[in-house]
């Protein structure tokens, strides 16, 4: 399920003709911790500054193996997915083709929180299912908790969501581990640090 990204981007006057980067807040729920022997089973992704040009998918688990815990926290049923769900190739094909029309209006720049958990798995899935990641070759994005501890010259301990989000004093959409919920949180986020380093007008 993805918003148009072209009558987005094309119709929207605030979208810079010069504008050479479009953040792209990723999240994804998975049944393990890493892919292959666990699978990802969902993945959001909310263009930073547009909240409604989105991209949403759940996909077919790809092993048998899950962790009870990391089932619960994201609340997805394994077995609805395997009946229903799109296999990993499409699914990834489906978010490949909605990043590159993305790229069409700009370089669309990966960010998540934490970048390295769900950077894994989105890495992982494109370059095994597709052959490619549409963000980078080598799979660089934007950690937020790294950004931010640059940007203030904090230490990691004060990175935390909650804590950007009260030194900012913004409201964000409800945490719900639905990917797209939070990948609307993200992007939501990460706009609001942009801004309080004056990276982009408010």
């Amino acid at each position: 399920m993805a918003t148009s990204v072209a009558d987005t981007l094309d119709n929207e006057a605030q979208m810079s003709a010069g504008q050479k980067e479009l953040y792209v807040a990723v999240d994804i729920e998975a049944d393990g911790p890493i892919p292959g022997p666990y699978s990802m089973l969902s993945l959001g992704m909310a263009v930073v500054g547009r909240p409604n040009l989105t991209f949403y998918t759940e996909l077919r688990p790809i092993s048998d193996q899950f962790v009870p815990k990391a089932l619960a926290v994201c609340g997805l049923d394994r077995d609805r997915l395997k009946e229903s769900a799109p296999d990993a190739h499409r699914a990834m094909a489906s978010a490949a083709e909605w990043v590159d029309r993305v790229g069409q209006h700009g370089k669309p720049i990966f960010v998540a929180a934490p970048a390295v958990f769900d950077g894994m798995f989105v890495h992982w899935y494109f370059m095994r299912f597709l052959g490619r990641n549409p963000f980078a070759v080598n799979g660089a994005g934007v950690d937020i908790r790294s950004y931010w501890m640059g940007a203030q010259k904090v230490t990691w301990r004060e990175t935390g969501r909650e804590t950007i989000q009260k030194f900012l004093g913004v409201q964000l959409p409800p945490h719900t581990h639905n990917a797209l919920d939070d990948a609307r949180e993200l992007a939501a986020l990460f706009e609001a640090v942009l801004v309080s380093c004056g990276k982009i007008d408010q």
